[in-house]
């Protein structure tokens, strides 16, 4: 069950993401927080990597797979803060995070012939309606086509992520892919900063905020995931990362002040019941 335990560590971590983003400066760009908080993510888990003397194995980086696990977790960045600007928050997670697990478990099947099984299916048809009543939206609803393409694209890029990820992680060490992949998607990114207002970043709290979405929110959370990947199926451990809204719920309750609503409530509730069903069977 070990593997299990560090996805779910590494949802805790990334449910941080948006209360972190809440306390930016105000005219923070969204893109470019992706981009900084992906390079200095990528920075740590390269000294990370480097320390642990998991780089220099000798061992060939397949090119398909390595390539597609770095586009992809690029694309991931661009493509929801995209789509959430053109739909909103509420309506750009929940296609892109209820797209994921379920694309997730395609693709699995179809690359590494994982097949779901039927206590997957349930657990995850249970997770995802809890997330949507968690991120039922408040007020008017944009219905942009552009937008839900875009947060889709979002949720297939992440999903292509994890099946591209688990076969890197076949033969190598689950630090050293999570090293090499990131810096990779840094470097796609990294042209986003030429035309981007980072004086926020010489601000304290700006600063903060960037280094606790690199350090922790990104490169200790793709540590424990990368490990927790190698000994579960794809499908499962995307359906696991439907604890990061849980995360983000809890948080926005205590720190941001937000209301909780029986919705809410309720959405919570079941989440959690779809990840015991994953992680007991029970």
């Amino acid at each position: 069950m070990r593997g299990h335990w560090f996805v779910l560590a590494a949802a805790l971590l990334w449910g941080t993401t948006g209360t972190a983003q809440a306390f930016a400066p105000t005219g923070t760009q969204p893109a470019a927080v992706g981009a900084v908080r992906l390079i200095i993510g990528s920075m740590v888990l390269l000294t990370f990597a480097h320390f642990r003397g998991v780089l220099h194995r000798g061992i060939p980086w397949p090119l398909v797979p390595t390539a597609f696990a770095s586009i992809s977790i690029a694309a991931y960045q661009l493509f929801f803060f995209a789509g959430v600007a053109r739909t909103g928050v509420a309506i750009g997670t929940i296609i892109a995070i209820g797209s994921a697990p379920i694309l997730a478990g395609l693709l699995g099947y179809l690359w590494r012939k994982e097949k779901p099984r039927q206590k997957w299916v349930w657990a995850t048809m249970v997770a995802v309606t809890g997330c949507i009543l968690i991120m039922i939206p408040k007020g008017d609803v944009q219905i942009d086509p552009l937008g839900i393409l875009l947060t889709f694209g979002a949720g297939a890029a992440y999903a292509t992520y994890a099946v591209a990820s688990k076969g890197l992680l076949d033969s190598h060490p689950p630090d050293a892919v999570a090293a090499v992949v990131f810096s990779l998607g840094a470097i796609i990114l990294s042209p986003l900063l030429i035309k981007s207002n980072l004086a926020w970043l010489v601000q304290p709290r700006g600063l903060a905020v960037a280094l606790h979405l690199g350090v922790f929110a990104t490169a200790a959370a793709y540590v424990l995931f990368s490990r927790g990947l190698r000994s579960i199926p794809v499908a499962s451990a995307v359906t696991l990362s439907l604890a990061e809204p849980v995360t983000a719920g809890f948080l926005g309750l205590l720190l941001l002040g937000e209301r909780l609503t029986p919705a809410i409530l309720i959405g919570m509730a079941l989440v959690l019941s779809g990840l015991a069903l994953l992680t007991t069977g029970r």
